[in-house]
């Protein structure tokens, strides 16, 4: 399994140089070579993508001891292959400025201004995407937090309710004990009053 890792490890290697070479020929070269090699490098990104795929369906083949190393290779061709693809995208804007500018007479200055207007729009607009999807992470635990929150309530409403009904109970028994210890301590007070009066009186 290791050695077909690395047979594709050297085959992404020659791809990506051959893309890279590509990439920077693309704006020197006259229209119809232009368009012949974007479409040339467009399919090589594609080659260089199956290429990834065939390597991380090796890299789960490997025992989870093991896997670390292959990991970070992967990540770093990744990476790689992330950067060509916006270098690609560059000079692509770039091919097309060039031909809209041929057809309608426009400068380079212009041509420049423009792409790096694009470009900037571009990174803008990441950036904002970015921020929203971070935005919705919050919102998501803020939603979590809250119902967590509204569950724990709801609890302590339940033993508070639960607390009360007991004390009322309580209170309850303790009332009923009451009156039967005032009539205990009546009965028992009228009879002690009872046997002092019979204790009292003459004998005849």
């Amino acid at each position: 399994m290791s050695s077909d890792f690395e047979g594709y490890e050297q085959d992404f290697a020659v791809l990506t140089a051959e893309i890279t070479g590509k990439i920077a020929r693309v704006p020197r070269l006259p229209p119809d070579e232009k368009k012949q090699m974007v479409a040339n490098v467009e399919k090589q990104l594609e080659e260089a993508k199956e290429l990834l795929e065939q390597m991380d369906l090796e890299v789960r083949e490997i025992p989870p001891q093991s896997r670390g190393m292959y990991n970070n290779r992967m990540r770093s061709y990744k990476q790689e292959m992330g950067k060509l693809e916006t270098d690609f995208k560059r000079s692509r804007i770039a091919y097309s400025d060039e031909v809209r500018n041929e057809l309608l007479g426009d400068d380079g200055n212009s041509s420049e201004n423009q792409r790096a207007h694009l470009l900037d729009n571009t990174e803008r607009l990441e950036r904002s995407s970015r921020r929203l999807e971070a935005g919705y992470q919050i919102a998501v635990e803020t939603e979590q937090i809250g119902q967590e929150m509204l569950e724990n309530l709801s609890h302590d409403r339940e033993k508070i309710q639960r607390a009360r009904e007991r004390l009322r109970e309580t209170d309850a028994n303790l009332g009923k004990s009451s009156r039967i210890l005032t009539g205990m301590l009546r009965r028992s007070v009228l009879t002690c009053n009872g046997a002092d009066i019979s204790q009292a009186r003459p004998k005849q």
